[in-house]
């Protein structure tokens, strides 16, 4: 039932697609924001870098269990 889901089609690719290039967007955002203020620019205040590592975890994990669906077996 989930690989159903992970493997449906939107706009010619899989879901399990578009949850990897939103983890991957957002893991470049957090080091991003973290880098930034480690360097002094402070324009997105720190508070924003363990929110989005937070929606990364979250994002990550639905795209490794999307994923890992077909070859589990669910």
């Amino acid at each position: 039932m989930i690989s159903s889901l992970a493997y449906h089609l939107i706009a010619g690719l899989p879901l399990v697609a578009y949850l990897g290039m939103a983890t991957l967007i957002l893991l470049f955002s957090t080091a991003t924001v973290g880098f930034l203020n480690y360097r002094g620019n402070t324009k997105i205040p720190f508070r924003w870098h363990p929110r989005l590592a937070a929606a990364t975890l979250a994002v990550a994990a639905v795209h490794a269990v999307f994923a890992l669906s077909a070859y589990i077996g669910f």
